[in-house]
């Protein structure tokens, strides 16, 4: 009985397959013909395509080949933001529709993100296309790319290090490759790639600031001023370009030439308030440095006037501002060796009136002091004193005075003074209680220096 029923269900199961091969069949025609009606819309004209695919995507929202009919159409069209959310809907279908090229779809994918700038998406699809074929110039270079807008600039270089041995003549790949170097402060290695960049295309810019920036950094100042040269007016580079070349013509003492840098810099119109700043204080420090404290006082003013904590600017305006009104002061402090050492014989006849003067010894050995032996005699009275003159405005230590008196028992000298434009501190001051030492502060000097004719 079971046999026989067997039997009978065979002719129905046969009979079952045969239906659903011709139903398959007759659904293979119609993709088919509705297909072929894709593609001869497709040879006629762009409105043909778009109306055959939209019709049927009325019928199935999901239409396969509509959506690539429709996503490649955009692409080519360089309709990225349409063409992207096509292919977003193709990508999903690739899991269950086999007939569709995966890669090819995420590789377009990836191409419409970055162009409409959704990099975040872009990532993602190029790092899929990347699993797939990891030898693509295509996918290395934008996601070198794409890792350079992020910051990161190791995983950046390694990208664009592969995509520039797949492709040798792409600038863009040198020029993001020669920019994350140079962020990883590898000047030498970044200037490679960048000169490479710069023979592809002269003019950018922003190649040769970087250039001129990696250039300064190995320490080739003349080359850097070169690449500089061209950018000084530039309305993006122009004011950075100025700092830099100014400083290397600062380095090579050319102070006129730095002013000239540096106040060219100044005349840009896009500075913001802390490029105002820093070129001000390089042309101040720059002034300084040339000996022309006049000039100094204006650059200093205007920092102080825009932000009185920049730097050491207030400090300054104020040091050199009296400097500026008291050339005596100006010249012992920063007067060159000769006119310093003959302002101290001054100093001494000032604060010694109708005495005789008679300088034994003057030891010039420290660039901060001097030691000045002198035996100074008087109707009723004759001694040797050590006179040290300190340099400087800031405050001297107990060091300085003890190693005065050490002097002064090696000399066997009556007493000692020490003459400073600064002050002292309490280590210093407690140590000369009890020892024949005079300590002359900054406001004890300036009375001095007003009996001395300038």
């Amino acid at each position: 009985m079971l046999i026989l029923e067997s039997y009978v269900f065979i002719p129905i199961i046969a009979s079952v397959i045969a239906i659903i091969i011709v139903v398959l069949v007759i659904k293979g025609r119609k993709n088919s013909k509705s297909h072929s009606k894709l593609e001869k819309a497709r040879a006629t004209d762009r409105n043909a395509v778009i109306k055959e695919a939209n019709r049927r995507l009325i019928q199935n929202p999901k239409d396969p080949a509509a959506l690539l009919y429709l996503a490649e159409l955009h692409f080519q069209e360089k309709d990225y933001e349409k063409a992207f959310k096509l292919f977003d809907i193709l990508m999903e279908l690739c899991a269950t529709d086999s007939t569709l090229d995966e890669f090819d779809i995420t590789l377009k994918h990836a191409t419409c993100a970055i162009k409409s700038k959704q990099y975040k998406a872009a990532y993602k699809s190029f790092m899929l296309a990347r699993s797939v074929n990891p030898d693509l110039f295509t996918v290395n270079y934008n996601l070198g790319y794409l890792e350079y807008l992020r910051k990161n600039y190791e995983k950046a270089a390694a990208f664009l290090n592969q995509a520039k041995n797949q492709k040798s003549d792409d600038i863009s790949t040198y020029k993001y490759l020669g920019l994350s170097l140079y962020r990883m402060n590898r000047y030498n290695d970044a200037s490679e790639a960048i000169k490479t960049a710069l023979e592809l295309e002269p003019d950018n810019k922003e190649l040769t600031f970087a250039e001129g920036e990696c250039l300064y950094n190995l320490g080739q100042s003349d080359a850097a001023l070169k690449m500089f040269a061209s950018l000084r007016n530039d309305a993006r580079y122009g004011a950075h370009s100025c700092i830099y070349s100014g400083t290397i013509s600062m380095k090579f003492r050319n102070y006129d030439q730095a002013v000239m840098y540096f106040e060219l810099g100044l005349k840009n119109p896009n500075l913001k308030l802390e490029m105002i700043l820093e070129l001000n204080y390089r042309l101040a420090t720059c002034y300084i440095k040339a000996d022309k404290i006049s000039n100094a006082i204006n650059p200093l003013e205007n920092i102080v006037a825009k932000n009185q904590n920049y730097k050491d600017a207030a400090m300054l305006l104020k040091r050199y501002g009296e400097l500026d009104s008291n050339l005596n002061l100006k010249i012992f402090l920063m007067g060159d060796k000769s006119r310093f050492i003959n302002m101290c014989r001054k100093i001494i006849a000032a604060q010694f009136p109708n005495t005789r003067i008679k300088v034994l010894d003057v030891a010039t050995q420290q660039s901060d002091y001097i030691d000045m032996t002198v035996d100074i005699s008087s109707a009723k009275w004759e001694d040797v004193i050590i006179f040290r003159f300190i340099r400087s405005t800031g405050q001297v230590g107990e060091l300085i005075v003890r190693d005065l008196y050490g002097k002064i028992k090696e000399v066997k000298a009556g007493r000692g003074m020490c003459i400073s434009a600064g002050s002292y501190s309490p280590g210093a001051k407690n140590f000369v209680e009890a020892r024949l030492i005079d300590l002359s502060e900054k406001e004890d000097l300036v009375k001095v220096m007003k009996k001395i004719d300038t």
